[in-house]
């Protein structure tokens, strides 16, 4: 059997599919299922924002799930942080790897199987994603409007802002209806124009009018929509959102999404001071 890329489902909001076992492989924690087609988002090994979906595949529990690259002319699959090449190197495909406990032995190449996420955890997901980009917007709309970057900077926000979210951010992680961002106000970021020490006195009234900006956003109850280019899990994604801005926020991500602000009851957003060069922005979600 030729491996193929796995034919990604989850940013359709799938819950259930059939597919066929393309792999199984023993590993040193799990049993690695490799199917033709799945609807669970993985957890990138490149930037791991985003958790890993739950579920079953039959009636085995999936522990984890992650991206996997074959060797074709091997066969052999590598998983996660052991991925030795980029996306779409000649003679490899990507693939997700579902990853399962030992005693799933039952599991073999060419079956076909049952496939089912945890609908409830992935949603949760979902509204914690889509708000930390909503976060990140009215962030970077906030400080352009009120004075916190004294000379212009090369990067732009979708809206036109100036994009802090970009070149501040140092990791991002998603869990349920929260997102955790982490940025860095160091010197370089001084340099490119930002007010970084002003900024830092008044996080308060930065955290307020950022807040007030969410609100006025979820009352347009706009649709959100994930682009696919593909159904491959290196085919580029797009998260699309019209905040009636300058221009449609349009934002390169592979992770799930929700379908549309009335998902939401509230977002808010909390910006804490950790150091000197560093603050956090905790965003948290009550849905509808």
């Amino acid at each position: 059997m030729q491996i193929t890329p796995t034919i990604s489902q989850f940013c359709h909001q799938t819950w259930q599919l059939e597919a066929n076992i393309q792999l199984t492989k023993q590993g040193e924690e799990y049993l690695y299922v490799v199917t033709d087609v799945s609807p669970f988002h993985p957890v990138s090994h490149i930037w791991p924002d985003h958790p890993a979906d739950k579920g079953h595949i039959n009636d085995c529990l999936v522990l984890d799930c992650q991206v996997g690259a074959v060797e074709l002319t091997s066969g052999e699959l590598y998983v996660g942080k052991a991925i030795p090449v980029k996306r779409d190197e000649a003679g490899w495909v990507f693939v997700t790897v579902h990853c399962l406990s030992a005693d799933c032995s039952e599991l073999t190449r060419g079956q076909s199987v049952s496939l089912s996420v945890d609908k409830e955890f992935q949603l949760a997901l979902s509204r914690g994603h889509s708000a930390g980009h909503l976060a990140y917007l009215a962030l970077n709309k906030v400080l352009t409007e009120h004075g916190y970057w004294r000379k212009d900077a090369d990067r732009k926000d979708p809206h036109g802002n100036y994009d802090f979210n970009s070149y501040a951010q140092v990791t991002s992680f998603v869990t349920e209806d929260k997102c955790l961002d982490t940025y860095r106000l160091g010197k370089t970021l001084r340099k490119r124009g930002l007010n970084s020490a002003e900024m830092l006195s008044n996080l308060t009234q930065i955290q307020e009018l950022v807040n007030v900006q969410l609100i006025k956003w979820l009352d347009l109850k706009s649709a959100i929509k994930v682009e696919c280019h593909g159904d491959a899990l290196t085919d580029s994604r797009y998260w699309q959102c019209d905040l009636k801005e300058t221009a449609t926020a349009v934002i390169p991500c592979g992770g799930t999404h929700v379908n549309s602000l009335n998902d939401y009851r509230s977002i808010e957003v909390t910006l804490s001071r950790v150091d000197e060069q560093n603050i956090e922005m905790h965003t948290s979600v009550k849905p509808a």
